[in-house]
């Protein structure tokens, strides 16, 4: 690649913060509100004109309960939906064999509901903002530099969390970073799509009365008999497809039902080899998941019953990234954990949901189930070598198989409540986030809500 050489100059600081979250996805929403309070001034950037992330494309929410039922993720995320459920926006969190648990959520009304809960805390958004580069003394983070309409500018902090969901600020500050599994392969994106005019009933009762022709993977028929649902499975009806021409991109039929009576999410899109660090490759991604709706759509309504007259509503806004990059820590969290339902004694969020990965290559899926639920510990949430840094969400410190089960919403929303609890009590204290005192982390996260087990 040909260079330039950029003539030096003084960059303006637009703002000096106690706490700087970057991205205001599922995690930096838990982990503004939860930095907010004793006097900080906490900031919020994020590149899109909403807050919200994966929130807002039309995905429910997976894995609130355990594999026992238990409700495992409360604290802020449980506050969350308890808003979105008081304006009939969200669902309970309904038990689901393979996904542990399914909690459909209004998109729009999230949006609505972080912007107001940042007004209510006090942090100050900048929204169309976005991170250019890490400022790095010594061996700590002491801010960004971001870029808007304004221009180039920095925000200087004495935290920063990393809620990019990429690791972009952990990365631009000489984190170590890992992506894929041995072969660099990720985890694939769907761009998800809603259709409405769908006889749901008719889906229901296909299911549940003919389990031999309309396939479910794992899941009882009675799981589709009432109430809110995902189905996964219908295998036969994408091979019959296949045969008779269609191009599907995946094995399995995956259809969420939403908050209206005739609305389902599908969830089938999925690009290969899609790189979002890399905005050649996520454009390429975007164009061909959007060619790839058309497609599946004139399958459902030839394949699938109750489609025959449904129609595409609403794609959603931006493609929903499974994986990428994530940190090396002082602690990786590996499927051996998961598996073997470990716990920390430095454990700041439980989860349970399954280690699903979507292969690289092909279409299908493999998961695979604790018997109960797992711990994530503090450490996961910090780089090695780099002071001043938290990093929340699904770029925290895991392997590529133990990412395929912490990806999930609701993890994320505990992960990034932790890391906003940690910057503001090592303010407080007076010292780096890595020598914060677990325990008293741990001890507030109980007081004011959290799951610990």
């Amino acid at each position: 690649m040909k260079t330039i050489k950029e003539p030096a100059r003084d960059i303006p600081v637009r703002a000096e913060a106690d706490v700087l979250v970057v991205g205001g996805g599922p995690a930096g929403i838990m982990a503004a509100e939860a930095a907010a309070g004793d006097g900080l001034r906490v900031m919020l950037v994020e590149s899109r004109g909403f807050l919200g992330g994966n929130l807002t494309i039309g995905l429910p929410i997976l894995g609130f309960l355990g594999r026992k039922g238990n409700q495992i993720i409360e604290g802020s995320a449980q506050r969350f939906i308890d808003r979105l459920r008081a304006r009939g926006a969200a669902s309970e969190h309904r038990p689901c064999k393979n996904h542990m648990s399914l909690t459909i959520i209004d998109e729009e009304e999230v949006k609505r509901t972080a912007l107001e809960i940042m007004e209510e805390k006090g942090v100050e958004v900048l929204l169309y903002t976005f991170f250019a580069d890490a400022i790095r003394k010594g061996d700590a983070v002491k801010g960004v530099v971001v870029e808007s309409k304004a221009g180039r500018e920095a925000i200087l902090a004495k935290t920063v969390i990393d809620c990019t969901g990429d690791g972009d600020v952990a990365f631009r500050a000489g984190v170590e970073c890992r992506k894929g599994d041995a072969e660099g392969g990720m985890q694939p994106p769907t761009l998800m799509f809603c259709m409405k005019g769908v006889d749901v009933q008719r889906l229901r009762d296909a299911i549940v009365g003919h389990p031999d022709v309309y396939d479910m993977d794992v899941m009882p028929p009675e799981q589709f008999r009432t109430g809110k649902f995902i189905t996964v499975g219908l295998r036969t009806q994408i091979r019959q497809a296949q045969a008779a021409g269609y191009r599907i991109p995946v094995a399995r039929t995956i259809l969420i039902t939403g908050l209206a009576d005739d609305e389902i999410w599908v969830n089938m899109t999925r690009v290969s080899g899609v790189d979002s660090t890399r905005p050649e490759s996520y454009t390429y991604g975007e164009i061909e998941g959007r060619k790839q709706i058309y497609e599946i759509a004139r399958y459902l309504r030839e394949f699938v019953p109750g489609f025959a007259d449904a129609r595409i509503e609403k794609v959603a806004p931006f493609m929903g990234i499974r994986e990428s990059r994530v940190i090396v820590g002082r602690y990786v969290l590996t499927a051996e954990d998961i598996i073997a339902c470990r716990r920390f004694g430095d454990a700041i969020a439980v989860a349970g949901y399954p280690v699903d990965i979507h292969h690289a290559k092909g279409g299908d899926c493999t998961m695979h189930f604790c018997d109960d639920s797992y711990d994530i510990p503090y450490r996961c949430l910090l780089p090695e070598r780099v002071a001043g840094l938290l990093v929340a969400g699904r770029c925290s410190s895991m392997n590529h198989e133990a990412m395929a089960s912490t990806r999930v919403m609701s993890t994320c929303m505990a992960l990034g409540e932790a890391a906003g609890r940690a910057a503001r009590l090592a303010l407080k204290a007076g010292v780096q986030p890595a020598d914060l005192d677990v325990e008293a982390l741990r001890a507030e996260l109980r007081a004011t809500g959290a799951y610990l087990g």
